[in-house]
């Protein structure tokens, strides 16, 4: 059986949450915001090539509406490993129609991974022996990989995993069966959880055979898997939108652990630059020129080298201003931003601000 992994970047997102920055035609894994000179999506390449050894083996799976902007941010990209959704519907018909391809194309026993093209990786040589790990347990068993994010803190905005028996050590790291997967849990909750050690985080990182995921989804999924069979993507506007987790990871019993600890973040809102970019000796982050007086805690952003945000007694603020918004939210309120953009939706005056 071949052990070469066919990874998938799920990059059909929309990072609302990072608006004003991220935009329809300008979604957030376009955006640079580590400080470096790649964007998430192409840093999510470079991290996944080397494990696919090259272009060939790497496929994108994104929307219609941004499928032009992936093909300018990966051009070395072989055209027929773009996959274009003709319209979003979650991650469930991601993977169900990602799998059929590669199966179409490499056979049953085909390797594959799924990564969001979002997140953030610190340590790249312990992801990619984590990766070789799941590999090499997807490689001898019938099992469907998740990686389990060692947490650091008790997130109420991370879904957890709770891992079972263990089943046996794959380069060197410990796998287990899965319990239960738990959506977001309040606080207390979460410090229960991380008191047992018993619980990850859940990455969205996914490694199987395409044989063994179509399989579950036949059994788990019909309503996704069986209509892309019979009309392939054309059928899409007509799928159920849901998760893979809720369609399938959380009804398998094939679902193993691999807890790990490589750094990662999935940079869901603008207090994750915070988690990245705070220094000790400062009071605040600051991308762009800022200048502040008895202003602590905020993270200020801006593009136009020639804009000065200027702050007075501020507090756990974000400040971001793009081209023609400015945006001012309090840390722990970011997650709604989301509702502002309905609202800016529902108003002719805004759209060009979306």
């Amino acid at each position: 059986m071949t052990r070469a992994l066919f990874p998938v970047i799920l990059a059909g997102g929309k990072g609302e949450r990072f608006w004003p920055l991220s935009r329809q035609n300008r979604p957030k894994q376009f955006l640079n915001l580590d400080g470096s000179s790649r964007s998430l999506l192409q840093a999510t390449a470079d991290r996944l090539l080397p494990l696919a050894d090259g272009w060939d083996r790497l496929l994108v799976i994104t929307s219609s509406q941004i499928a032009q902007g992936v093909k300018e941010q990966l051009p070395e990209l072989p055209s027929n490993n773009l996959l274009v959704e003709s319209q979003g519907r979650d991650t469930a018909a991601a993977v169900a129609w990602t799998s059929l391809e590669i199966k179409k194309r490499h056979g049953d026993d085909a390797i594959i991974g799924f990564f969001p093209a979002d997140h953030w990786i610190a340590n790249q040589d312990v992801f990619a022996h984590t990766i070789n790990a799941a590999i090499e347990l997807a490689a001898n068993t019938a099992a469907i990989v998740t990686l389990g994010i060692k947490p650091t803190f008790p997130s109420t905005g991370y879904g957890y995993i709770e891992q079972g028996e263990k089943i046996g050590c794959f380069d060197d790291l410990p796998a287990y069966h899965v319990n239960r997967f738990t959506e977001k849990p309040d606080r207390q909750t979460a410090e229960n959880f991380l008191a047992t050690g018993r619980f990850s985080w859940n990455s969205g990182m996914f490694i199987f055979r395409a044989g063994v995921v179509l399989k579950e989804l036949h059994i788990h999924a019909p309503e996704i898997i069986e209509p892309l069979i019979q009309h392939g993507p054309d059928i899409y506007p007509q799928l159920p939108k849901k998760s893979i987790d809720y369609a399938l990871m959380e009804k398998t019993n094939l679902t193993h652990v691999l807890p790990v600890d490589f750094g990662w973040d999935d940079l869901g809102d603008w207090n994750a630059i915070e988690r990245l970019l705070k220094k000790e000796d400062s009071p605040n982050v600051e991308l762009g020129t800022h200048v502040g007086l008895d202003t602590q805690g905020a993270i200020v952003y801006t593009n136009n080298p020639d804009e000065v945000v200027v702050t007075i007694g501020l507090e756990d603020v974000v400040i971001v201003r793009d081209r023609n918004v400015t945006l001012v939210v309090k840390k722990d309120r970011t997650q709604e931003i989301k509702q502002i953009l309905k609202t800016l939706q529902s108003d002719p005056r805004f759209t060009e601000l979306l």
